[in-house]
């Protein structure tokens, strides 16, 4: 799924997904297998597999939902 990636005013990444118009702010990153894996506040757990380094906001990204 496309999401798109920003910081809020506070300098918190956020994570907006258009398709479910939902907005949550990332609590958690880690390294998986597959990519960086982001935990948002509602509890998905989103997998960045070709996530670029450094990091340039805001960007549209690919994702898969973990859970």
């Amino acid at each position: 799924m496309k999401v798109m990636l920003r910081q809020n005013a506070a300098g918190t990444l956020v994570v907006y997904v258009a398709k479910k118009d939902l907005e949550e702010e990332v609590v958690k990153e880690t390294e998986g297998a597959e990519g960086k894996i982001f935990t948002l506040a509602n509890g998905w757990e989103l997998v960045f597999p070709d996530l670029p380094d450094p990091l340039e906001l805001p960007q549209t990204v690919e994702a898969k939902r973990l859970s």
